[in-house]
């Protein structure tokens, strides 16, 4: 495959991403789908890397899915923590922030 197939794959899983986050009220599917936007990111980085022959976008890619593994786990644990408290995990009926 060449590079051009990586960002074609790539543009297509962002725009999958993009769409949960924008349509999507459920707190679960939007966590989903910014999970889905960060491996667009991932496949863009690797795919340069290896078209640049250097492998800092590679090293970066395992840092940026460290960083995503401890923001699906704090993000696991307040949808938790919400379906506890108010037993609803949409985002229309959340106002945890309003008087």
């Amino acid at each position: 495959m060449t590079t051009s197939h990586y960002l074609i794959l790539s543009t297509i899983i962002l725009t999958i991403g993009i769409v949960g986050v924008l349509t999507r009220r459920n707190v679960l599917i939007v966590l989903m789908s910014i999970e889905l936007i960060f491996n667009a990111v991932n496949i863009n980085l690797v795919a340069f890397s290896k078209q640049l022959q250097n492998t800092i976008g590679q090293v970066f890619v395992v840092f940026v899915i460290t960083v995503a593994a401890a923001e699906a786990a704090v993000g696991l644990g307040i949808v938790i923590a919400l379906f506890r408290n108010k037993e609803k995990i949409n985002l229309d009926e959340i106002d945890l922030l309003k008087w």
